[in-house]
């Protein structure tokens, strides 16, 4: 198994860190990288909460951190962020949310979790087990139209059509429960092979971040981050697909720019509602971080920082 190895690592904690003695949350806990940098950071009245949909990833922190007070783990998704932090009491006093968003080598390299094309397995791909519908029980019930609208839609894939039909098609002969065997279906319904790249790599992202609702979790997570934040408090995301970062950069524009006023009015920004500010250009790996590890290559790290 590949080890996991922590994207942008140093960058995002530098980031993040404004208050040593301050709360902070890692909504995407993982393998625990960014945490064990944070905690090297944070003075011994520092804290961190620590979240993740992945119950494994949760036992593996639990263990590896067992030793120190200062951090606490929750099972669940980041969008219920704000019940976790009201039971904590920190309402309006988080000094910096981070979220790594996407799937852990971990994920990728177990082929009992279903997220990879290349490695067969029984098609789950649930970052949390314990709830809700798996990949194979989708599709096997889920419309023609439906699997093609999420394919063109999470995957960006211009093929989708063409891969839903086959999948419908195939499903009628056999159950489709098997990574492998769907990864066939697509790449056989894919006209156009790109050099370097599984034809079934954009579809099977996009059946992921469908089945796992990465993107409404991130947009409920975005509604509610601002009332969180102390004042100063930061918002570090790293993201690995462009949907992702779109939203992310399209949430701290709008929330720079506040309330859509005439221009030239002598109005200042907490009159315009102006409660976040940019921190900073997008950040990506080197390419030396690159080198060392591929799967890096489409990182995306934007920050922002609560004003008012």
């Amino acid at each position: 198994m590949t080890e996991h190895a922590t994207v942008l690592l140093e960058e995002a904690i530098e980031a993040l860190v404004g208050d040593l003695d301050g709360f902070y949350v890692d909504g995407t806990f993982g393998r625990g990288g960014h945490c064990a940098e944070l905690l090297t950071k944070l003075s011994p009245s520092g804290s961190v909460l620590a979240v993740d949909k992945d119950f494994q990833a949760i036992t593996a922190g639990e263990n590896r951190f067992s030793k120190d007070s200062r951090i606490n783990f929750v099972h669940g998704s980041f969008a219920d962020l704000t019940d976790f932090i009201e039971q904590q009491d920190h309402i309006g006093k988080v000094s910096g949310v981070l979220l790594d968003l996407g799937v852990s080598s971990p994920q990728l390299d177990q082929a009992e979790r279903g997220f990879s094309f290349m490695r067969d397995g029984p098609l789950d791909m649930r970052m949390d087990t314990t709830r809700g519908l798996s990949a194979a029980e989708w599709i096997a019930s889920a419309e023609e139209q439906a699997i093609a609208k999420v394919i063109k839609q999470y995957g960006e894939e211009k093929f989708a059509r063409r891969m839903a039909s086959a999948v419908v098609r195939e499903r009628a002969k056999q159950p489709i429960t098997r990574t492998v065997q769907l990864a066939s279906i697509l790449a056989a319904a894919h006209p156009a092979w790109e050099r370097g790249r599984h034809p079934a790599t954009k579809a099977f992202q996009a059946i992921r971040i469908f089945i796992n609702r990465e993107l409404e979790d991130l947009d409920i997570l975005l509604k509610q981050v601002i009332d969180l934040l102390e004042i100063g408090g930061r918002l570090v995301v790293i993201s690995f697909h462009s949907l992702e970062d779109r939203c992310v950069k399209r949430f701290i524009r709008d929330q720079e720019r506040g309330i859509k006023l005439p221009k030239h009015l002598p109005v200042r920004d907490v009159e315009r509602g102006v409660r976040l500010k940019k921190v900073g250009k997008a950040v990506k790996p080197s390419s030396f971080e690159v080198d060392q590890n591929v799967r890096s290559r489409s990182a995306v790290m934007r920050i922002a920082e609560r004003v008012a």
